[in-house]
């Protein structure tokens, strides 16, 4: 989704950075571009653009990202394709 966002500063995701290998498995799974790969290492370049699917912990082979799935993903897109109607929700924003 062009210009995705979940909920600013709200997302579970984690990533040790000491543990990571650089394989480089997180950017291929990612639907988001939420990490780089810089110094051999991942890096987060777009933390708000996580949508919390899990794919980036699921594919690590050092168990260096921690991410809480499966709620902030529904959410997301919920949020997104209101957004892209132009449906306005009262309240905190959450769908």
């Amino acid at each position: 989704m062009k210009g995705f966002r979940y909920l600013q500063n709200a997302t579970t995701l984690e990533l040790n950075e000491s543990a990571c290998i650089g394989c480089g498995r997180c950017l291929e799974v990612c639907p988001h571009q939420v990490f780089t790969l810089a110094d051999k290492r991942a890096r987060l370049a777009d933390r708000d653009a996580c949508m919390e699917c899990g794919a980036c912990q699921r594919n690590c082979p050092t168990a260096a990202i921690r991410v809480d799935a499966g709620v902030g993903c529904a959410s997301g897109i919920i949020n997104e394709w209101l957004k892209d109607h132009n449906i306005r929700l009262g309240g905190s924003g959450c769908c």
